[in-house]
């Protein structure tokens, strides 16, 4: 008896050793990395050139939009500073918002410049960069994790665009990806245990510092973390009677975990551990899962066929009925739900209903209502532009 169970063991174990390396493969950093390659490339911004110059809809409405806003005026001035101290709900604030907005106006004028090929977009993009590595040294109070990872999350964007699209020269380019590796990748990518927002978006951040300074460990790191706090983020009825948990969060009864989903008892497939905190807060949730499954799809490893985008997908549709009036049921977060889940559906619903036809009816409707979808002056910027109907 006892050798037949080694038996079974021992081929259990051979058979595990045999397909580890094709499951862990599969998760793995690309051996060479897409550039541009944070949330858009190249054939995505080629198809929005396009659009935008032959005066497309809703692409040139997106474009108009971005333009006229105040992260695509050239007079910006950056205000940089070497601490950036934000405490709980930016209080204090002392250049928070001007670190997430200067970081947001490199991305815009990158995307202007590749729209436009005025080189004076790619100059104010490379000023706003370089103004910042030149003098930040750290993030410090309680929101650092979060604020780095808001901003940690524009400034890759904007750096892979110029690095690799513009025709000019970035002279302290060095300069700029020792920021990013010293500075913002140290405070994202270990996570946090708070509320899932904050990790998904520093994992957002984490993943596209990765993939401009071309590092594979942290990269497959940020990964790692981000499936499993995204599988713990959207409920799936397949999950079991309780969603699933982040095992350093030692939620480990029903009523700790019926806590952290902001005392929701009842779970239902879409649900979000912040639906009934409130959907714009969600909404950070959802755009962070959008936009690193987007990278990776990019560089290689399609997650809209894994869970994620099936999570994905439910927490979108679950999130997008109630934004758009449905009533809400007694037992969903005591029957009252705060609105207001931002300009954060273009990328998921383009991925999983454009490029791969599932119907999202919910979805299309409010993401159609709200276009051109702009920014929420944190993370997301201008994803009508770069991702509505986007069939690259």
């Amino acid at each position: 008896m006892r050798r037949t169970a080694l038996l079974v063991t021992v081929t259990a174990l051979v058979a595990g050793a045999l397909v580890w390396p094709a499951a862990r493969q599969a998760d793995a950093a690309p051996v060479t990395f897409a550039h541009p390659g944070v949330t858009v490339s190249r054939s995505q911004l080629d198809f929005a050139r396009t659009q935008v110059n032959a005066g497309a809809q809703p692409w040139k409405a997106a474009y108009d939009q971005m333009m006229a806003s105040k992260y695509a005026d050239l007079n910006r001035v950056p205000k940089p500073r070497a601490t950036v101290e934000c405490g709980s709900y930016s209080n204090p604030n002392y250049g928070c918002t001007d670190e997430r907005e200067d970081a947001m106006a490199a991305y815009t004028d990158a995307l202007a410049w590749y729209i436009t090929r005025d080189d004076r977009y790619a100059k104010k993009s490379i000023a706003l960069m370089d103004a910042w590595s030149a003098v930040i040294k750290e993030h410090t109070n309680s929101n650092a994790p979060l604020q780095t990872g808001w901003a940690g999350s524009s400034w890759p964007k904007a750096a892979e665009l110029i690095k690799y699209t513009y025709t000019g020269t970035w002279a302290n380019s060095g300069r700029f990806a020792t920021m990013l590796r010293t500075v913002y990748l140290p405070e994202v990518i270990n996570g946090s245990n708070s509320n899932g927002n904050w990790e998904l978006s520093m994992m957002e951040a984490a993943v596209g510092i990765s993939v401009f300074l071309e590092d594979r460990t942290s990269y497959d790191k940020a990964i790692a973390k981000f499936r499993t706090r995204t599988a713990a983020y959207v409920y799936l009825s397949s999950d079991g009677a309780l969603p699933k948990t982040v095992p350093s969060q030692n939620l480990d009864t029903t009523a700790k975990i019926v806590n952290y989903w902001q005392g929701q008892s009842t779970f239902v497939t879409g649900l979000t551990q912040e639906t009934c905190r409130d959907f714009t807060h969600t909404g950070y949730g959802i755009s962070a899962i959008s936009h690193i499954a987007e990278t990776s799809r990019i560089q290689g490893e399609d997650l809209y066929g894994t869970d994620v985008g099936e999570r994905l997908r439910q927490a979108l549709g679950f999130q997008s009925k109630y934004q758009l009036g449905e009533a809400v049921p007694s037992w969903l977060c005591g029957g009252s739900l705060t609105l207001g889940l931002g300009p954060v559906t273009e990328t998921g619903y383009n991925a999983l209903h454009n490029r791969l036809g599932i119907a999202m009816t919910n979805t299309q409707k409010l993401t159609e209502q709200n276009r051109p979808s702009g920014s929420n002056n944190l993370f997301v910027a201008w994803e009508t532009l770069t991702d509505g109907d986007n069939p690259n």
